[in-house]
């Protein structure tokens, strides 16, 4: 084809289309349309798409990892998506000293993906989906434990679990931010896995710097956003009004 002899409109047409057909040779099958189920989980989507970097707080159960996947794989997949894949950034606590664990940095990592696996097979309804995004390069798992010394350019960044961080890991992970990201953290406070007393959660003093960024938006989930069985909201509930930490 001649491009030279197309006008501006039959060029923008045939740019739309070519990024159209590249989306496709990306992935070769299709990510489904969620829906938010409550009104904290609707809060994260409308500040999502006003442009807002995230952090979603609250009690488990209540669909923050999987709405956080789904607005970062959907924005990357979407049709002229300035960002090229989605990080996610979690720690390796219980067992931040990973050379307890069997086998290479990658798949003691595996461990933590777990997660990861089962929300990409609700998502795009195929097992092998979390394992064909990161053969694309579109998903890239990054454990604190590795992430200095790194600079994430031109991606969506998740980091998972929050409350399992120190201080000094949430100041690195979001001191790695380079050009064109975004970035959502989720996690609750009362769900550390910290054990040693020397161990300090960084996770109250991090939101208090957070808190004073315009560019994010804080949304605290509850138990009326208790998505996973009835049994499991009354459990958290009477969990939570007893004050007793698992």
């Amino acid at each position: 084809m001649d491009t030279k002899r197309l006008t501006r409109k039959e060029k923008r047409i045939l740019r739309q289309t070519n990024q159209k057909v590249n989306n496709q040779e990306k992935l070769n099958f299709n990510l489904k349309t969620i829906e938010p189920l409550t009104q904290n989980q609707k809060l994260s989507f409308e500040a999502y798409h006003s442009g807002k970097n995230l952090m979603l707080h609250g009690i488990a159960g209540t669909g923050k990892s999987f709405v956080s996947l789904y607005l970062g794989l959907n924005q990357i997949l979407s049709d002229n998506s300035p960002y090229k894949k989605l990080v996610i950034v979690r720690s390796v606590v219980p067992t931040r000293d990973m050379g307890f664990l069997p086998g290479n940095s990658k798949e003691k990592a595996k461990v933590y993906e777990a997660p990861y696996y089962a929300i990409c097979t609700e998502l795009f309804g195929r097992s092998d989906s979390y394992e064909y995004l990161k053969s694309k390069n579109l998903v890239e798992f990054i454990s604190t434990s590795f992430i200095r010394g790194i600079t994430l350019n031109d991606c969506i960044i998740v980091v998972d679990e929050i409350a399992n961080m120190t201080l000094h890991e949430l100041d690195s992970v979001i001191t790695r931010v380079g050009k064109n990201c975004r970035i959502i953290f989720c996690g609750d406070f009362r769900q550390s896995d910290f054990t040693r007393e020397h161990e300090k959660n960084g996770l109250v003093d991090f939101m208090s710097i957070i808190r004073r960024l315009k560019s994010f938006t804080f949304i605290d989930f509850n138990e009326h956003d208790i998505v996973r069985s009835a049994m499991v909201k009354d459990y958290i509930i009477q969990k939570d009004k007893l004050r007793i930490v698992a």
